[in-house]
């Protein structure tokens, strides 16, 4: 089973709920508006079930509204009527779509959060920045507890506000692959250790994190055995990325994620072995725990 772990694909009830909202994060008709930031015009169909169905020849592809939209750090009664509508819609999506589950962080409810994954949620999709803050995984602990061994999304949370004169390009390029990073170094220093059985996949190649590894180790760090629990996928990097990440973490972590449609993965020129590895079995491996008919 061909599978992509990181997509985006708003559903009627959450775009309804958005549209409803009388200040950002919000949308006007089609036109997105953020705190701090230009307003974006969203392609409508970029959330077309049927087209995004057809693209990528994926057979299980994860959904997740966005950590970067910054819903969950909104007052706890309105990022849970997002949360709410965005589950809704998504697990009512048709064939090849999974969803993952949000939560608000102000005040983090682990009673919403256990009803999400009985409705069919696979896990939950957590921002980078929560994590990689001090005393962030005490905070986001009573979410963390619910899941035990159901997977977490670590993706960008949301740019700074009033980035100026910086290129449409720079919030992925520069703040989100930070966050990623520290998410990643954070995760490392005790989150692990306080949940052994606790799948994560961290977006974007952890902001190449990993590779930092040396300089870790320069710098007091101590080395320790790869975690077979904490995966990596690919979106938006390409051959030489991959190849770089793999050789530290080697390939049984790499897992595919394409970001659409935010970005269109190019096939990494890995070879077959590879591609199986980072596209069926990996991913599938993240899943198991899940749904026992994904295969391992």
């Amino acid at each position: 089973m061909r599978i992509d772990l990181h997509q985006h694909l708003w559903p009627a009830p959450f775009l309804a709920a958005l549209r409803a909202r009388r200040g950002p994060p919000r949308l006007d008709g089609w036109t997105l508006e953020l705190p701090g930031q230009p307003p974006f015009a969203v392609d409508p169909t970029d959330h077309d079930p049927e087209l995004r169905a057809a693209a990528g020849g994926d057979e299980l592809v994860c959904v997740a509204p966005s950590a970067a939209l910054g819903l969950d750090r909104l007052a706890p009664e309105e990022s849970a009527e997002l949360a709410d509508a965005w589950l809704e819609g998504a697990l009512a999506l048709p064939h090849p779509f999974a969803a993952w589950a949000m939560a608000g962080l102000a005040d983090p409810d682990p009673v919403a959060l256990e009803a999400a994954l009985a409705r069919g949620a696979i896990g939950l999709e957590l921002a980078a920045d929560a994590i990689a803050a001090p005393g962030g995984l005490e905070r986001l602990a009573p979410l963390l507890d619910v899941l035990e061994d159901r997977p977490v999304l670590v993706h960008p949370g949301p740019a700074p506000p009033q980035l100026g004169s910086r290129p449409g390009w720079w919030a992925p390029v520069v703040p989100y692959v930070a966050d990623l990073h520290a998410a990643w170094w954070a995760w490392a220093d005790g989150g692990r250790a306080r949940y052994p059985r606790l799948p994560v996949c961290f977006a974007a190649l952890a902001g190449l994190g990993p590779l930092h590894g040396e300089r870790h180790r320069a710098r007091g760090g101590h080395d320790s055995a790869v975690d077979p629990l904490t995966f990596v996928e690919t979106s938006s990097y390409g051959t030489g990325a991959i190849d770089a990440v793999i050789r530290v973490l080697g390939i049984d972590v790499i897992c595919h994620g394409s970001d659409r449609p935010y970005a269109e993965p190019p096939t990494p020129a890995l070879g077959d072995a590879a591609l199986h590895a980072i596209r069926v079995r990996n991913p599938g491996r993240l899943l198991a725990r899940v749904n026992a008919a994904v295969p391992a």
